[in-house]
């Protein structure tokens, strides 16, 4: 079972299943994070985001990565996954995301950050794991940085702690 994070789900809410493909992306000993600039803030944040409809979970983490960042990468392994209960402003509704996390190695730069709002940010492990935003992603980020520092692989059907 993929384990939740977060606030439970309102009762009698109804949510839309929302599944995302997220990246713990290294290089040289820093982790590549994407800023976006919101209305009234910004947010530092792994790269991903939601699967289109009609589009496998590696090739939306590709197009994600390259919209938010204007890095391509080379995904090596699923390191797990957790689902969330959330209100989704942008789309107007309440969504159950399912995020799935991929350790990857960054490849060329194409260039600026697609996507309106977004930089890309390269921060030291320790600077990455104090910065992100989401603090559900933490540990996620810790985990997959002991994998690489070991040249481990995730045991099959473990989530992330």
């Amino acid at each position: 079972m993929i384990p939740r994070v977060g606030t439970p789900p309102l009762p009698e809410t109804s949510y839309r299943l929302r599944p995302g493909a997220y990246a713990v992306i290294l290089r040289g000993g820093q982790v590549l994070l994407t800023r976006q600039q919101l209305e009234t803030h910004s947010e530092v944040q792994l790269p991903g985001g939601g699967i289109d409809p009609g589009e496998a979970p590696i090739p939306a983490l590709h197009r994600e990565i390259l919209e938010e960042t204007g890095y391509t990468c080379r995904v090596s392994h699923r390191i797990g996954a957790y689902r969330r209960f959330v209100w989704m402003a942008e789309y107007g509704f309440h969504a159950e995301k399912l995020c799935v996390f991929y350790l990857a190695k960054a490849g060329l730069h194409t260039g600026p950050a697609q996507e309106f709002g977004h930089t890309a940010l390269w921060l030291s492990p320790q600077e990455a794991l104090a910065n992100l935003s989401n603090r559900h992603d933490r540990p996620v980020l810790a985990r997959a940085l002991t994998l690489a520092q070991n040249g481990q692989r995730p045991r099959k059907g473990r989530a992330p702690s």
